[in-house]
């Protein structure tokens, strides 16, 4: 199994940058793992897009969906997509229509934003939705995916995929405050991608992201054997991140970037 890293941005996108995104492969199979902004342009770098199989949205903020909008687009338009020739593309009767797993309540919020300034079915007509809830326990080629909910400022699921063939364990946190929840989800994970978007705890309210020591922390407390920092802005200083972090864990630790590849 191989995890790509398209996007690893916070809710405001580093300098050239992407939002939240993964791929995630396993021979021929493809997920991407969120589809925040930025997101999709990146993913091309990497994977045809009309041969990615499925996408999952882990919660409902714009920073992990809202390229869905172009990837809709693209599947909606693109001339390889066409029933009949166009340039050198011959023409096709079965488009490409990748499933798309997201929270209850996900086919509403697409249509809510598209339809502010165009046709409010783009997403659905260009993806099989499919509308998820913490007991899904979806199959997509060979690889499993189950959810835990854990505590954001709206509905978020974090998300484990195992390999059907015995393979090892990926562990994504999504956002989320500090909680056991996701200690007990991650327990043993072979890679722990986590958030590390403050550089201290929210100065007042609920809170709703972790800080890179945070992050740490969870790590050593499941028992992971690598952790990944993401969902982090290039305007935290890498070396002081990765410093908190491993100070938590115990161990090496790092911070995503774009393009980095990890084998699980």
């Amino acid at each position: 199994m191989r995890l790509t890293v398209l996007g690893k941005s916070p809710s405001w996108q580093d300098a050239g940058g992407a939002c939240s995104g993964y791929l995630v492969e396993e021979r021929d199979t493809a997920v991407v793992v969120d589809c925040g902004n930025g997101v999709f342009s990146k993913l091309r770098r990497f994977r045809d897009y009309t041969a990615v199989d499925a996408v999952i949205i882990s919660h409902l903020h714009a920073d992990h969906f809202l390229d869905l909008v172009p990837f809709a687009y693209a599947l909606t338009y693109a001339p390889r997509q066409q029933p009949v020739a166009v340039d050198r593309w011959p023409g096709t009767d079965a488009p490409a229509r990748p499933r798309l797993l997201a929270p209850r309540g996900a086919t509403e919020t697409f249509r809510r934003v598209v339809g502010a300034w165009g046709n409010e079915d783009l997403i659905e007509n260009a993806f099989e939705i499919e509308e998820y809830s913490a007991d899904a326990k979806p199959t997509i080629g060979p690889l499993a995916f189950t959810f835990q909910p854990v505590p954001h400022f709206t509905e978020t699921f974090a998300i484990c995929v195992k390999s059907t063939n015995g393979a090892g364990k990926l562990a994504f946190g999504a956002d989320t405050r500090p909680t056991v929840d996701l200690v007990e989800f991650a327990q043993g994970a072979d890679l722990l991608l986590i958030e590390g978007t403050l550089p201290r705890p929210e100065r007042s309210g609920q809170r709703g992201h972790l800080t890179p020591r945070e992050a740490g922390e969870h790590g050593k407390a499941a028992a992971v054997r690598r952790i990944v920092i993401t969902h982090i802005s290039d305007e935290l200083d890498v070396l002081w991140a990765r410093a908190e972090a491993e100070d938590a864990f115990g161990g090496p630790v790092e911070i995503a970037r774009e393009g980095a590849i990890y084998q699980v």
